[in-house]
């Protein structure tokens, strides 16, 4: 009965048990079900009725990544010496990162006034001003006329007030400003729109501002957002007019160089600017720095949060170059006062005879040293030479430069290719020698009048009746040479000719031309025309930098080695050496022996030391022995003068070319190199 009662009882409380575990699984569904209703109501006001709100709200919180420029290189001379440097300048920024947009009239105007009081003035790229009461257009900007018209949807006939009409309307710019508040706020709303100014991009209100100007506007502008004073660095040639044709110059980047190498896959835009010529353009690679990022994260607030430097930025590399920054100097002043001289001497010859062609042409010249022991140019020079800070590709003055007859802009000392009359003569020379077609003893009687080919005669200047080799260099008897070059041909002639390095590429890292060598390079020749050749007339032009080149060998026992302008690159501190280009490399060696060179080294030392050298006038009790050879070369005007040497003649350390373009008078030419020389020794 027990055990009966028992089970009973058990039976009877599991029942109730089962009726009371009902309880929490009923819970547990309301609780799931209130929650998903709450859910729901949550996504409904996310997304119905407070949507717009918190997409904005959305769109704040975020990160935003902007570039840091890029710090190019810099270009220095041998010692050092700036040439093309970047140097530290202020500009007032206005960042929208940071900027309150509600006030960005009022900030504009602030910032006016203040730059105004410390005589700075504010960017303004809007093509119209006020004018008698109303507005006009800016003088010359034709093309940004156009585009603001097109901006504001405007015919071609619109004026200059429905322009600006427009622009308040555009801007929606207060009416209760007064109208030089008008025009400012337009003008900058203006520049803000056509310069893409964005949360990337601040916009820049006044560059290159005083320091009293970043004063006043550090004290005032505490608390107002997004106003910045920053650093930036300026590109310039340290003296502007001293080497422009070998430094080079910047332009923006075309479609096509963006597309080619070296540009394509080398982190460059098309908005970014790149080495048009010269060294600029050589070492683009190396002077191209890299530009940084920053990622500025701002919470729902709007507010910045953080900012952290993602991607550092890289200066380019500095390069060395051979030049030395005095020397250059020199050259360019002697070649604008000797082109001058040779020039007034002309017209006043000319007006006394009533003649021409005796001078009065001389506009323009060059002149090359080289170091002989590697070939490495201390200096090179064109006259005229040009300011390289006020060149652009298409500004006013790049116009002015590109009308002007003298071609200022055109490299003479590397790419001019010029006759050189006579200073061609100890080439031929030496291959003559080499040749066994004359010894240094052979005498040849000058008549003055070489007439072996009656198409093409020969005049010397003088009557030298017997003159051997020696002689004949000294007093540069053109009798002498036609003769020899008959006998030697026209083929070995041109081939010694390479080997010195006439008609060839000297090896420069800049861009250079190639010049004209007779004979290999001549369409059409006839035996005649190889007694022109032989005297460097014919079809020879040369590079002042070939000639320097061909002076340095001579100097170097025939030894050529590649002419160079680069010294070393480093990097941006001048701190690690990345290269250095100081061990001389030999191109060739011109198959002359030491006897025959010998013997034209020392004629060419009588140029300048016998009473009847024709260096003897400007280099007959110079302290120092040179070898020389001068040059008088015909062409169309007056005849060039030119000019080669070396020195001291017992150890070379310096060979220098100079041509003066229609100078006519030798000491001009020589007074060039006699400058440089006393500016070296």
């Amino acid at each position: 009965m027990l055990s009966k009662n028992v089970k009973l009882t058990t039976l009877a409380e599991s029942r109730y048990d089962m009726k009371h575990n009902k309880t929490p699984f009923t819970v547990c569904i309301v609780i799931v079900l209130a929650a998903a209703a709450l859910f729901i109501a949550r996504l409904a006001d996310w997304q119905l009725w407070h949507g717009t709100e918190y997409k904005n709200t959305a769109k704040r919180s975020t990160g935003y990544q902007v570039k840091t420029e890029a710090t190019r290189g810099e270009i220095l001379d041998k010692n050092g010496v700036g040439l093309v440097t970047n140097s530290t300048h202020y500009k007032i920024v206005i960042d929208k990162l940071y900027a309150d947009e509600a006030a960005l009239d009022s900030t504009v105007l602030l910032l006016s006034q203040l730059v105004a009081a410390t005589g700075d003035k504010w960017d303004n790229a809007l093509p119209l001003a006020p004018s008698d009461g109303g507005y006009a257009f800016a003088q010359g900007k034709d093309e940004d006329v156009a585009e603001l018209k097109k901006l504001l949807k405007l015919n071609d006939g619109a004026t200059a007030d429905e322009c600006f009409a427009a622009l308040l309307a555009r801007y929606s710019v207060s009416a209760e400003l007064a109208p030089d508040q008008q025009y400012t706020v337009a003008a900058v709303r203006y520049g803000m729109e056509v310069g893409g100014y964005s949360n990337a991009k601040p916009y820049v209100f006044a560059s290159d501002v005083s320091r009293a100007a970043v004063s006043a506007v550090s004290e005032n502008t505490q608390g107002i957002g997004g106003v910045d004073v920053q650093t930036y660095l300026v590109r310039s040639a340290a003296n502007p007019t001293l080497a422009p044709h070998i430094l080079g110059a910047l332009g923006a980047i075309t479609e096509e160089e963006y597309k080619d190498l070296p540009y394509n896959g080398k982190n460059y835009e098309l908005t970014d600017t790149v080495g048009k010529f010269g060294i600029e353009l050589a070492y683009e690679d190396e002077l191209k720095g890299e530009g940084g990022a920053k990622l500025i994260q701002r919470n729902a607030d709007g507010a910045i949060v953080d900012t952290v430097e993602s991607v550092d930025a890289k200066p380019g590399n500095t390069i060395y170059l051979t030049l030395d920054s005095k020397l250059q100097q020199i050259a360019v002043d002697s070649l604008e006062t000797n082109v001058k001289a040779a020039r007034e001497e002309g017209e006043e010859e000319s007006e006394e005879k009533g003649e021409k062609l005796l001078g009065e042409d001389c506009e323009g010249g060059a002149v090359v040293m080289l170091s002989v022991s590697d070939f490495s140019v201390l200096a090179a020079a064109g006259y005229p030479t040009y300011d390289l800070n006020r060149y652009s590709e298409y500004g006013d003055y790049y116009v002015q430069l590109a009308n002007d007859e003298r071609s200022p802009m055109y490299n003479r000392a590397f790419s001019g290719t010029f006759e050189w009359g006579s200073v061609f003569k100890p080439c031929v020379a030496m291959a003559a020698l080499e040749e066994k077609v004359i010894k240094p003893d052979t005498e040849i009687f000058c008549t003055q009048k070489y007439d072996y080919y009656p198409s093409n005669v020969v005049e010397c200047m003088h009557r030298h009746e017997e003159l051997d080799l020696r002689g004949a260099l000294t007093q540069s008897c053109n009798y002498y040479f036609a003769e020899t070059g008959r006998l030697l041909g026209i083929d070995t002639m041109y081939l010694y000719a390479e080997r010195f390095g006439l008609g060839e590429y000297t090896g420069l890292e800049v861009e250079e031309s190639k010049g004209v060598l007779a004979g290999r390079d001549s369409e059409v020749w006839q035996a005649g025309n190889t007694v022109q050749a032989a005297i460097g007339q014919s079809d020879n032009a040369f590079t002042p930098v070939q000639m320097a080149t061909y002076a340095a060998t001579i100097a170097n026992n025939g030894k050529r080695l590649k002419t160079h302008i680069v010294s070393k690159i480093t990097d941006y501190e001048r701190q690690n050496v990345i290269a250095e280009y100081s061990t001389p490399e030999q191109v060739d060696d011109c198959g002359v022996s030491a006897e025959n060179m010998k013997t034209v080294q020392s004629a060419m030392l009588n140029v300048t030391q016998a009473e009847d050298g024709t260096a003897y006038q400007v280099f007959g009790d110079y302290k120092i022995k040179v070898a020389a050879k001068t040059g008088t070369a015909e062409n169309s005007g007056s005849d060039h003068t030119t000019f080669i040497c070396y020195a001291p003649y017992d150890n070379p350390q310096v060979a220098i070319a100079v041509v003066l373009e229609h100078g006519v008078k030798g000491k001009y030419s020589m007074q060039v190199a006699k400058d440089l020389l006393d500016g070296f020794f």
